[in-house]
């Protein structure tokens, strides 16, 4: 499903226009980005019966280079990890 799907399903069961919806559809998504990308959040996104967004610390370590075959150093990183409610799961296992 993309983005415009979505929208236009949302539109549709809540009869809202699609421009409105497409709004805070689009407000949702940055309030989700911005938190998650601030450097000293560690705090988690909870929806409940939906899931949780969070950001996960990834450590330094080495890897190789698959054209090269070379060993290289690869930093740390922050990663965003999405964990699906039970409700969820549910809904999708049947």
């Amino acid at each position: 499903m993309t983005k415009a799907q979505l929208v236009a399903k949302v539109a549709e069961r809540t009869g809202l226009p699609k421009k409105q919806v497409a709004q805070v559809v689009d407000t949702v998504v940055a309030v989700i980005t911005e938190t998650l990308s601030k450097k000293r959040n560690t705090e988690p996104i909870n929806i409940t019966g939906f899931g949780r967004f969070a950001v996960r610390q990834r450590p330094a370590r080495t890897v190789r280079n698959p054209r090269t075959g070379e060993m290289v150093q690869k930093p740390a990183t922050r990663v965003p990890v999405f964990r699906p409610a039970k409700q969820l799961k549910q809904a999708v296992s049947g």
